[in-house]
């Protein structure tokens, strides 16, 4: 069963800051060298993904005033003019990626202050299509910044992350995974004892570790090395799909 989530306002919009700090953080001290050096995503350097936390603070700018105004605002003005936004900011001197995740950052809070009330109840769709509500839109920032800090590959990891934030990942995540049909039924135990599952739990396989562990592995940012199935095996021989 998953645990009973705790994704309030306030801890969403607490783990969104304090998520955009530790990035900050991890930014200010990589060297002009290590912008241009691959992350961890395949095919981005650090300087696109820092880019694309940047254009994300303003899709979810667009988002906010889609909420408080009522007028149609998407996230991004479509899928090629994002891709294209991310390869020219990419190319930018590593001074000005800085500023402009700062500044972007910035510039979200301000927001995110101004928003009336009532309007954090308003429907809007993200870049993907799905309806959600305004107070999910804390809940999408915290999570680039906490997985985009470890795809920078500076040596963030998912156990930086508030804990509490890593069970609500792993409950977001996990009913994500269930949709999709590729998906291999999962039954993940951590440590504390906490669970989730994927699928069929009569067929599941389960596998446990640590809760920032397998948040890594069914996120695609680990090869669960530590993890473990019932036998004692790590399940090397399984592949989660994209999670989005």
């Amino acid at each position: 069963m998953t645990p009973a989530g705790n994704r309030s306002l306030a801890h969403t919009l607490a783990w969104a800051a304090d998520g955009a700090a530790h990035l900050r953080g991890l930014m200010t001290r990589m060297g002009e060298e290590a912008f241009a050096a691959p992350s961890a995503l395949p095919g981005w350097s650090r300087a696109h993904v820092l880019t694309h936390v940047a254009r994300n603070a303003d899709a979810l700018i667009n988002l906010l005033t889609w909420a408080r105004t009522g007028v149609h605002t998407p996230a991004y003005a479509g899928r090629e003019q994002r891709d294209a936004d991310i390869e020219a900011g990419a190319m930018r001197t590593p001074a000005a990626i800085r500023d402009d995740v700062v500044e972007s950052s910035d510039r979200l809070a301000q927001v995110v202050r101004a928003m009336p009330k009532a309007a954090w109840s308003a429907q809007v769709q993200n870049a993907q299509g799905r309806d959600l509500t305004a107070t999910d839109i804390p809940w999408l920032r915290a999570r680039e910044m906490w997985i985009h800090a470890v795809d920078l590959d500076v040596g963030a990891s998912f156990a930086d992350m508030p804990a509490p934030m890593v069970t609500e990942l792993l409950a977001d995540v996990t009913a994500m995974m269930g949709q999709k049909p590729d998906c291999p039924p999962l039954h993940l135990v951590a440590a504390d004892g906490a669970q989730w599952s994927v699928g069929d739990p009569d067929t599941a396989l389960t596998v446990r570790g640590s809760a920032p562990e397998l948040a890594a592995w069914l996120l695609g940012r680990s090869k669960g090395r530590e993890l473990r199935t019932a036998d004692g095996k790590r399940p090397s021989h399984l592949i989660p799909p994209r999670w989005l």
